[in-house]
């Protein structure tokens, strides 16, 4: 069993005002970027519950702004995020969603990549003190903290790919600390979520994507320092 430390207690650094309504959502808005694993062109976000109804007080907007341009909880640029956004050329709309939703602090975003035009949908929780949960990707339900290291593995659901996996974590000494996994219909696509104790490697990640069955591995850590790029909103 895994224990939360002090600092996932009481709360991350971060620009105000919320940890959930502000942090939390900056975690989930930079989940969905390194999900995405490109810049998006656009971005489409709709807010539910206690989101809906406060995020241009809280600043819910600018955070999540913010996530998508992969600023950290903390950086100083998240007042400023949208128009940030929009000079980087993503086009970015907020709306109030309607219908059911799984929390009262919950955000669907679809985004599309400026690379290769590959469209993404994705569903985040805030849970309070800068703690999330993403419990929904391109349709498939999941679990995804972003307190550990985290690997998703697109596949097909065939017999023995999660044997397979399993036995690359394994021989490479990978200790999974809690995996999910998901499927459109049976022998159909399939998604896993391994949240990890450590950073993935890139032999790791190679021998992962070798896997027969393996469509795609991507890496989400949001305990990686932000990457700042240099230019006229970088300097401090």
């Amino acid at each position: 069993m895994r224990f939360k430390d002090v600092f996932s207690i009481i709360g991350p650094a971060m620009v105000g005002p919320s940890s959930s309504h502000t942090a939390g959502a900056a975690r989930i808005g930079r989940a969905a970027r390194q999900v995405l694993s490109e810049v998006p062109s656009e971005a489409e976000v709709i807010f539910f519950g206690s989101f809906a109804a406060t995020y241009q007080g809280h600043g819910t907007d600018r955070a999540i702004a913010g996530g998508l341009l992969d600023f950290a909880t903390d950086d100083h640029r998240l007042p400023d995020s949208i128009e940030l956004a929009q000079e980087d050329g993503m086009e970015i709309s907020f709306r109030q969603g309607t219908g059911l939703f799984p929390h009262p602090n919950t955000v669907r975003l679809r985004l599309v990549g400026r690379e290769t035009g590959t469209e993404m949908t994705l569903t985040g929780i805030s849970i309070g003190g800068g703690n999330i949960e993403i419990v929904d990707i391109d349709g498939f339900g999941v679990k995804l903290t972003g307190m550990y290291p985290t690997v998703l593995i697109n596949h097909m659901d065939y017999l023995g790919v999660l044997a397979s996996v399993t036995d690359v974590m394994r021989k490479g000494q990978f200790n999974i600390g809690h995996m999910s996994l998901d499927r459109k219909n049976r022998s159909g696509a399939a998604l896993t979520v391994l949240e990890l104790d450590e950073p993935a490697t890139a032999e790791l990640l190679k021998d992962l994507a070798g896997l027969p069955a393996v469509k795609s591995v991507k890496v989400v850590d949001l305990n990686e320092p932000t990457q700042v790029k240099k230019g006229k909103d970088s300097s401090s």
